[in-house]
């Protein structure tokens, strides 16, 4: 099967099922995982600006694509001409789904279920008893934070922390007066690149929080990557 992925958990989640380059046909240039392999993927450029014409020419077997990371217009278009699968995953029992519908489609049943074991392992375990208050930046000027139904929620909730905006949905924009009473401000590194200058401004402005720069792959990739986290996770609990 020719297949072209729009989402860079799910080019990831492909290369650890075992297929080839010369089976994952066309991936997005924020499709790094694994490097070495993805290099020799043709780039069909962006989530949200992909080339159509160029994916055509392709001429996969299978597009996969995501509710939450592509633009339904270009994803439509696409359905015009080929088959498309799109993903819709806000939580690990959505993600466990996706990986065993994966398994069975790429005749790969045994790896999908040693993943969904490795996934459950990691959180079923050392949850801490008493939950941490937080708020999850992932976008600033403005500022954006993640509410109840979606993946990062999630993964906050399964490794012990409170979402301080689980009475929200998506991603609402909030301002420096939200940030104010919150055990934990949490920066991602995506998709806005904070670094430790946004840290040290908001240390300095909120000097109560503890404010801390978080991987954003760790929270937002579903699929195989996740389970490259289980230390790092572990680590989170501990805070």
């Amino acid at each position: 099967m020719r297949i072209v992925s729009l989402v860079p958990s799910i080019t990831a989640t492909l290369f650890d099922f075992g297929l080839k380059d010369d089976e994952i046909i066309g991936r997005t240039k924020f499709c790094i995982h694994p490097k070495d392999l993805v290099k020799k993927v043709p780039i069909i450029g962006g989530t949200k600006n992909i080339n159509i014409e160029k994916i055509r020419l392709l001429n996969p077997d299978l597009i996969i694509a995501s509710k939450e990371e592509n633009v339904k217009e270009q994803v439509e278009e696409l359905m015009k001409t080929h088959k498309v699968w799109v993903t819709d995953i806000t939580n690990l029992k959505d993600h466990n789904n996706f990986l065993e519908e994966l398994g069975g489609l790429l005749d790969k049943t045994q790896i999908a279920q040693e993943y969904i074991a490795k996934t459950n392992k990691i959180f079923t375990k050392n949850k801490p008893s008493i939950e941490k208050e937080v708020i999850y930046l992932i976008w600033k000027n403005p500022y954006m934070t993640v509410g109840s139904d979606t993946f990062i929620h999630d993964i906050l909730v399964k490794i012990g922390f409170k979402n301080k905006f689980d009475q929200h949905t998506r991603y609402p924009q909030i301002t420096e007066d939200d940030l104010h009473n919150c055990e934990y401000i949490l920066l991602s590194s995506e998709p806005y690149p904070f670094s430790e200058k946004h840290l040290e401004d908001l240390q300095q402005k909120f000097p109560a929080a503890k404010v801390i720069m978080v991987d954003g792959e760790a929270f937002s990739w579903y699929g195989t990557h996740i389970t490259k986290f289980e230390g790092y996770f572990k680590s989170l609990r501990e805070w």
